[in-house]
């Protein structure tokens, strides 16, 4: 069985008690040595081939991982996050299913519910948003046409950008576009959970200049939208007058 799990966003405690139970009992461990802190090692039993994936192509990625099965090994790929959300599995699993590999995926908190958590804001609000847009910008690796971040950011909801900090003037200027203030909130969390974590907060008129100041230029979560300053209703779900399945409104 290969296992996709997910390590969380840098503290290594955030990681799923099943998770931490399969790298627990992995004879080979492959991880994304970039952005997953090798501290998850730690709990790998003695004798755990370990691979960093950093320096390997997807072929190096599946000739371990066909290794470790045909010799029937529990194989854990450690990715960084929850590895549904830019975690290049797609292609790792359509291989697996090719060859009749077993393999599951277990889920882990993103980045982006850990940079809501860092700044203590909640992403959805009532009557300020109900939705939350995760994306990215276009870079070396292109995005559709129709989700172009000035497009997204129209509907004005909140927004988690990935993978963008490090052109944040361009960010910056298609989230204006879209968002059409430059008053719009926003909460850029450097290395979220992480010791060395940095919370900086501003607005898109001056956070381009905050983020420069800082010297952050990767591995960073962009959040945006009013749900970080401003006014909002309270939920009806503890309204004393609203009746619902497990009380009776007054």
């Amino acid at each position: 069985m290969i296992s996709f799990v997910g390590a969380g966003p840098g503290d290594v405690d955030l990681i799923t008690v099943k998770g931490r139970k399969l790298m627990e009992e992995a004879d080979i461990v492959i991880y994304a040595g970039s952005l997953v802190s090798k501290e998850h090692m730690d709990v790998c039993k003695e004798g755990t081939e370990i691979f960093n994936s950093a320096s390997m192509t997807l072929e190096d990625v599946i000739e371990v991982m066909e290794r470790g099965e045909k010799e029937n090994k529990k194989v854990v790929r450690l990715h960084t996050g929850d590895p549904t959300i830019y975690g290049a599995i797609r292609e790792q699993m359509d291989i697996l299913d090719e060859k009749n590999i077993k393999f599951q995926v277990i889920p882990g908190v993103s980045s982006f519910t850990a940079a809501a958590s860092a700044i203590k804001r909640e992403l959805t609000l009532p009557e300020v948003t109900q939705t939350i847009m995760l994306t990215r910008i276009e870079g070396r690796t292109p995005v559709p046409e129709g989700e172009k971040l000035s497009k997204l950011a129209s509907h004005k909801t909140s927004m988690a950008i990935f993978l963008s900090v490090q052109d944040i003037d361009r960010v910056v200027e298609e989230l204006i576009e879209g968002y059409g203030s430059e008053d719009t909130p926003v909460a850029v969390v450097y290395k979220a959970t992480w010791e060395d974590q940095k919370i900086i907060i501003g607005t898109l008129k001056d956070i381009a200049e905050k983020v420069k100041a800082e010297g952050v230029n990767k591995t960073a979560q962009i959040l945006v939208g009013n749900f970080i300053e401003g006014a909002y209703e309270r939920s009806k779900l503890y309204d004393p007058s609203f009746t619902h399945e497990y009380r009776e409104g007054k």
